[in-house]
């Protein structure tokens, strides 16, 4: 764990925007000690990289956040996106670059804005946000979710935790047997009715995305036992595949 002056120090963030990143909800401290201390694990530390990521691609705050809380968002597709980005720009700087010198060596000879041209980093870039923040899934849960307040949201994650939970307590089992298998069709009944349709699709996502090694495997596994976000991966997957 960092205090929020080491993660300061580590970033080169200043402690004023990791504050204000906690206030809107963009990046919440992974605990706060009774003396108040903000303190960051690593899980963290990975979605700052993402955030810093795309403020480099000079996304607006609030989309990076829907971003990051698209139910379908996947850390390595959003990767991708961003290497091209970069590439992109890169492409774009060396442009600039060139035609400066061009004008430093010998002057302007002709009137060639067509380095300035930015169109198809524009492009790229809402085709990026597009595939966050436009899917069916992630408008239905904005609707639900603004309809909440942030008591209730704490309390429907409280649920979900016990939910997941339930898995901890049967994972001597196989998960093909038939009480894991139920405990799957709860779990897609719960998100669906509580946050989007939970499509077998999104569903084996989730899967995926819970035992990814991340801050959400160690939630699980926290609440569940060690193996637990592992053992619900493999139940998903048995389920998805029967169906």
């Amino acid at each position: 764990m960092r205090t929020v002056k080491e993660v300061s120090i580590l970033t080169g963030v200043s402690i004023r925007t990791l504050h204000y990143y906690d206030s809107i909800g963009l990046l919440q401290p992974t605990q706060i000690t009774e003396s108040g201390y903000r303190l960051y694990d690593d899980a963290a530390l990975e979605r700052l990289q993402s955030i810093l990521l795309f403020r480099e691609l000079q996304f607006p705050l609030k989309e990076i956040k829907k971003i990051l809380e698209s139910p379908s968002f996947d850390r390595n597709k959003a990767l991708k996106q961003q290497i091209e980005l970069l590439r992109l720009r890169k492409e774009h700087l060396e442009n600039l670059i060139d035609l400066a010198r061009g004008i430093q060596m010998i002057g302007v000879k002709t009137l060639d804005f067509s380095a300035f041209d930015t169109r198809k980093i524009d492009e790229y870039a809402a085709q990026a946000k597009a595939a966050w923040g436009g899917t069916e899934a992630y408008q239905e849960y904005e609707q639900k979710s603004k309809k909440r307040t942030k008591e209730e949201e704490q309390l429907l994650s409280g649920e979900m935790m016990e939910l997941l939970k339930e898995f901890g307590l049967i994972r001597a089992k196989q998960p093909s047997e038939e009480q894991p298998q139920q405990l799957v069709k709860k779990l897609q009944a719960f998100i669906t009715k509580n946050y989007y349709t939970c499509t077998l699709e999104i569903l084996q996502s989730l899967g995926t995305m819970y035992a990814d090694g991340g801050r959400m495997t160690e939630n699980i596994d926290q609440v569940g036992g060690a193996g637990t976000a592992e053992f619900i991966q493999q139940a998903i997957n048995i389920y998805c595949s029967r169906n």
